[in-house]
């Protein structure tokens, strides 16, 4: 499919993949955030004053969350110092925008029942529920991003010896434990698998009921659909099972280092958000009980 952006958006994006090592995912949305002020101003990049920015924020303050507003301006920056790098500008027009305020963002986490009951809701008497099976074992067992699953392949599973070889961001590679009942739900989807459409997808882990590797959305959406099957009606994705697997380590003792390496978290300060879910967890679970809560 041919690229329709500018070629401005085109080149920052080669420089934000390439150079900085940004997911593609990253890339995108960075792009995206760009396109949408350009579009909305009207202005030249190498011509965009302060002023523009600043007028820009305004208007969007009311239509778009914080956390949305925060990765729109750090976009820009980004937009901007590259352009002075380049020597397409001589100043960043973002400089003196002050971040908006955002609170700790703590992500929604299923209890070790809520895990077991969209598990066990899926039924296991065709290759698809099987694969499913071993999708939700894998997600909540060795945390892995979606993208991650989704990439996945055959021979980075290593049953006998009970790790994952995970490739994330940036092409870090990390090693992760494989627990009993994902290895064996894996094992069991394997058994089933059907062959791949093409040689190229032949070790791709997890296909789709055309032979392609299964899609994020396609997960998102099994997911969705098995929280619904058994009951929970939290707003649930993927991710959600990560943000579980890592909540439950910490809750159990698990070293914050060692969660860190399994997430592959490139900051301690990013892991440290699940010590706040403890928190939050005992802080409610007493004054639950609490006589003047």
């Amino acid at each position: 499919m041919k690229d329709t952006r500018p070629q401005i958006i085109r080149d920052f994006a080669y420089h934000l993949g390439m150079e900085r090592q940004m997911s593609p995912n990253t890339v995108a949305s960075y792009c995206s955030d760009v396109m949408e002020f350009l579009k909305a101003g009207g202005t030249p990049a190498e011509r965009v004053t302060p002023d523009e920015v600043a007028a820009y924020f305004g208007r969007i303050s009311g239509t778009l969350s914080r956390r949305s507003q925060a990765r729109a301006l750090s976009a820009l920056r980004s937009f901007f110092d590259w352009m002075v790098t380049e020597g397409g500008r001589k100043d960043n027009p973002c400089e003196g925008m002050d971040s908006p305020k955002l609170g700790r963002y703590l992500p929604e986490v299923l209890s070790v029942g809520e895990v077991n009951a969209i598990i066990g809701s899926v039924r296991t008497d065709s290759w698809t529920g099987l694969r499913d099976r071993a999708i939700l074992e894998i997600l909540y067992g060795c945390g892995l991003r979606v993208s991650e699953l989704c990439s996945l392949k055959i021979s980075s599973v290593y049953v006998d010896e009970a790790y994952v070889r995970v490739i994330g961001k940036g092409d870090k590679e990390r090693l992760v434990p494989l627990g009993e009942m994902a290895a064996e739900a894996f094992v069991s989807y394997l058994e089933a698998r059907p062959e791949a459409a093409l040689p190229a997808y032949d070790d791709i882990a997890f296909l789709n009921r055309f032979g392609r590797p299964i899609s994020r959305v396609a997960v998102f959406n099994m997911v969705r659909k098995q929280a619904l099957l058994a009951g929970v009606r939290k707003e649930i994705s993927p991710h959600t099972f990560r943000h579980s697997f890592a909540t439950h380590l910490v809750e159990n003792g698990a070293d914050l280092r060692v969660v860190q390496e399994m997430l592959g978290h490139e900051s301690i300060l990013t892991t440290e958000i699940y010590t706040h879910i403890d928190s939050a967890s005992w802080q409610r679970e007493i004054l639950s009980h609490h006589p003047r809560p």
